[in-house]
Formats: structure tokens, sequence, C-alpha cells
């Protein structure tokens, strides 16, 4: 499953680790990714989406139907 979410775009950030000895090694920040299923009452389905923790708030607030209509919008096939 790639790191990134559907509703909010978030994706990996990519940093470093820093030794005790002030070594860098590359690291990578992953957003806390979730697959989620949704009961889309508008198609009478259900649709599993790919959504971080913030993205899954934020569906509970502005509710199912919306928020795979702003997911749509950006071209991702649902």
């Amino acid at each position: 499953m790639s790191a990134h979410c559907q509703l909010t775009g978030a994706q990996p950030g990519f940093g470093n680790n820093i030794s005790h000895s002030h070594r860098r090694t590359s690291r990578r920040f992953d957003p806390n990714i979730q697959r989620k299923r949704y009961w889309l009452p508008g198609e009478g389905r259900y649709v599993r989406l790919t959504l971080s923790a913030k993205a899954i708030k934020t569906v509970d607030v502005i509710g199912v139907e919306t928020a795979v209509a702003r997911i749509r919008a950006r071209g991702v096939k649902v």
C-alpha cells in the first residue's frame, strides 16, 4: 500500500537521521495511512478509501458524499 492519502494528498516527507556523532542518513516520514470502508448512500454501495488519520476526521465532519466528490475532483477513481 502506498503511503498516499486520497483526500488530502498527504505523502511521505524526507529528511535525515542524525546520529550522536552527527552523521546523517536518509529517512522517510510516512503519514498515518489507514484503509477505511464507508457506505455511500447515493450509489448504494460501499467504497474503500485510503486515508490519513487527519482525513478520517475530516470525513466525519464533512460527510462521505462530499469527501468522495472532492476525491473525484482530484481525478482519483473511487
